[in-house]
């Protein structure tokens, strides 16, 4: 986008909420899985009843501990709640309690790979803890309904400067965040349910310009393509007002999917007064180094450090990219290389365990084959005791049944014929049953050779040795 306005340039900050996976909400008990019945988990507390006092989830401050960690923060040894004010009809209270300053979490960074391959760090401004409001349902009858069921589940706040620079950036880093979030086990990272979500703030200025530009926010884009296409028009959208003398309104917009541009929601002439100030309900938090370090101590390996330990061992980084991005998928292989460290295993899973899996509709949760029984058909493979087309049948049937690769071949009879004896008897055969296709071979068609090695896997059933027949061809042929 920007290469066709080589004087501007783009200053974007991004503020993620991230939806914690604990069992109970921030400030009660009430629980915090999904249901369909509205209204089902509320309590006195999240329903916002006059005298009701909030209690704090530990687990929330653990699981934002976790998230400053892994982001490089500093951890905040005393830390306070604050009330931030606004009326909305699924906000009972009258106002949500979050973080003002200090918040848990400062001064962080995440690395990212930049469109030319070079390393970058997002700075992270903060990392705050808050409670979630309810859910407004519009229905066709032109009547709104409120479900609190979600009022006060756990959110992190992940804050970072404007020091995103382009579309590529912005996705590099909300991909980043999302694998590390969900690698910490603090967050199922499901963007269509809202588990993670983030509100885009972009700004265009001339390249000589000190100061930054009018910021605006796109909000609610649950999914990073679409982020990525809202970031690209909304940064040609107002460098095309400038160049056209127009002023950019501070204002939040929406991403229209069906008509590809953004819309404009509410404006935001000044900045919001929430009138914040310190919860009285809630006591100054407090986290001493001894907190700190031991879940330093029981942090797990992080994306970053997964990926570059996966080359090590010999995958491509191309390879090692896309098991990062799911950490099911590269559990999976993990488990399968303990069995077998053969380089074509990750060939098996990325081609036909996941071409199998997206066929299928299913997840690698439901997926038949376990991680040994994978490597097992490789090893059987590996071993020349399978060919491929065996393999490949021998996975179809795994596929719908699982069991083992190795009792499916000797069931269904697909051990490969390896022995060169044998299959010398049956290229000689073969020649001699051949005489004009020899002839023609010799004369100078050689695209003959073809036809002899599909006669020869034909006669063996597809279980011939492809190399040793392709070998002994050659001998007889020339």
């Amino acid at each position: 986008m920007l290469e066709r306005y080589p004087a501007y340039r783009v200053d974007i900050g991004i503020e993620v909420h991230v939806q914690l996976t604990t069992q109970s909400k921030i400030f009660c008990t009430c629980p915090t899985f999904k249901t369909d019945m509205p209204n089902a988990h509320i309590c006195s507390i999240c329903a916002g009843y006059p005298g009701t006092l909030p209690v704090l989830n530990k687990k929330v401050v653990e699981y934002a501990v976790m998230a400053g960690l892994a982001t490089n923060c500093s951890i905040s040894q005393q830390s306070t709640f604050a009330r931030k004010h606004y009326f909305y009809p699924d906000l009972p209270k009258g106002y949500q309690i979050t973080q003002s300053w200090p918040p848990i979490c400062t001064q962080g960074w995440v690395e990212i790979k930049t469109a030319d391959g070079s390393l970058k760090k997002i700075r992270i401004m903060r990392i705050h803890m808050e409670e979630d409001a309810g859910k407004n349902i519009h229905a066709s009858t032109h009547e709104s309904f409120v479900d609190l069921n979600r009022a006060g589940t756990p959110l992190l706040e992940i804050v970072t400067e404007p020091d995103i620079s382009s579309t590529h950036e912005a996705r590099a880093y909300l991909k980043e965040l999302h694998t590390i979030v969900r690698y910490l086990g603090i967050c199922s990272g499901n963007m269509e349910e809202g588990a993670f979500r983030a509100d885009t703030n972009i700004s265009v200025r001339k390249k000589d310009a000190a100061k930054l530009g009018t910021k605006v926010e796109l909000k609610n884009i649950n999914s990073f393509k679409f982020i990525a296409d809202a970031i690209e028009h909304e940064i040609e959208r107002q460098i095309e007002m400038l160049e056209s003398g127009e002023r950019i309104i501070q204002q939040t917009r929406l991403w229209d999917t069906k008509h590809h541009k953004t819309v404009a929601m509410r404006s935001k002439e000044e900045a919001a007064d929430y009138r914040y100030f310190d919860d009285p309900d809630l006591p100054i938090l407090h986290c001493n180094q001894d907190y700190i370090q031991n879940i330093k101590s029981h942090l797990p390996e992080l994306p970053r450090a997964r990926h570059e330990r996966l080359c090590a061992q010999g995958l491509t980084e191309y390879e090692a990219e896309i098991l990062i991005d799911d950490p099911e998928l590269a559990d999976y292989y993990e488990q399968a290389r303990s069995y077998t460290a053969s380089r074509h295993l990750i060939n098996w899973l990325l081609r036909d365990v996941l071409g199998y899996i997206k066929e299928a509709k299913i997840s690698l949760h439901d997926f038949k084959i376990q991680p040994q029984q994978l490597a097992e058909l490789v090893q059987l493979l590996d071993s020349d005791q399978i060919n491929s087309r065996s393999a490949r049948e021998i996975f179809e049937i795994m596929c719908i049944q699982g069991g083992s690769a190795q009792a499916i071949m000797k069931e269904r009879g697909l051990e490969q014929v390896g022995s060169s004896e044998e299959l010398e008897t049956m290229i000689k055969e073969i020649i001699a049953s051949s005489p004009e296709q020899v002839a023609d071979y010799k004369s100078g068609k050689h695209k003959l050779f073809g036809y002899f090695v599909g006669v020869a896997m034909q006669k063996s059933g597809g279980k011939g040795n492809p190399k040793i027949i392709q070998e002994l061809l050659k001998k007889y042929l020339s």
